[in-house]
């Protein structure tokens, strides 16, 4: 089972050995042609990162204004499932839920907990970001898409209950987003797709990212800790203005 920390505010990737888990990417680290990059790893369907929601948000939106390049990349917290939906697992999801909507704020839905059978596999809706984020390559749309998409997965996974495994799930999020349904179920459901969504899951290995959420701060091309588990827009922002200050 997945641990998650309710002191840091992080949850774990489970089992790095694990045989559905990618192998490290021997490419070499994406390199920003600005100074300045923050990196955001997480998972829609981790849960403290849609504690973390906002924070991210606060943060996309204060690189915008600053010129410093933002970017999401997928974690696989739970790529490929494997945790058993019995009464142990939605005990430990119930008191996970009521403890980041205490000190987030974010609001939960229990109805999924209400489900006989559910497979937490976190795969289809990292695989879902990492499709949109080919669209807005390819249809040239703005690179803050991506977060956007991300957020409504989580709301409406946290908040409405829904499964995100199913292609269907997207369709009101892609409407919203004027994006085109048809292009986007044929794209998620095809090679390019699930070879982007494993060399993301790569890179975060690579980056040495071991629970999300993570926020990166990279310079020059190198990499440093920005924050490891749940952090408020203050204690973010207060953290990026003295980086890129000193």
């Amino acid at each position: 089972m997945t641990k998650c920390d309710p002191v840091t505010g992080a949850c774990l990737v489970p089992d790095l050995n694990n045989p559905l888990a990618p192998a490290a990417s021997s490419k070499p680290l994406e390199r920003s042609s600005r100074s300045w990059g923050v990196r955001y790893i997480g998972d829609p369907m981790c849960s403290w990162c849609w504690g973390i929601s906002p924070t991210v948000g606060e943060v996309e939106a204060f690189c915008e204004a600053e010129g410093i390049e933002f970017s999401i990349t997928m974690g696989g917290l739970r790529a490929g499932g494997g945790d058993k939906w019995n009464e142990e697992f939605k005990d430990f999801l119930r008191n996970e839920w009521r403890n980041i909507a205490r000190v987030t704020g974010q609001p939960f839905g229990f109805t999924l907990l209400e489900s006989p059978h559910f497979d937490y596999d976190t795969e289809p809706a990292c695989r879902a970001v990492a499709t949109v984020k080919l669209l807005q390559t390819r249809n040239h749309l703005p690179s803050s898409i991506a977060l956007i998409f991300f957020s409504a997965v989580q709301h409406k996974f946290y908040v409405e209950g829904q499964d995100p495994k199913v292609a269907d799930f997207y369709a009101s999020i892609c409407a919203t987003l004027a994006l085109d349904f048809e292009e986007f179920r044929t794209l998620f459901d095809s090679p390019e797709a699930l070879q982007a969504v494993q060399q993301e899951f790569a890179r975060c290995r690579q980056w040495g990212v071991r629970s999300f959420p993570t926020l990166l701060l990279e310079h020059d091309g190198k990499i440093q800790p920005l924050a490891e588990g749940y952090a408020t827009t203050e204690q973010v922002l207060s953290r990026l203005r003295q980086e890129i200050a000193a």
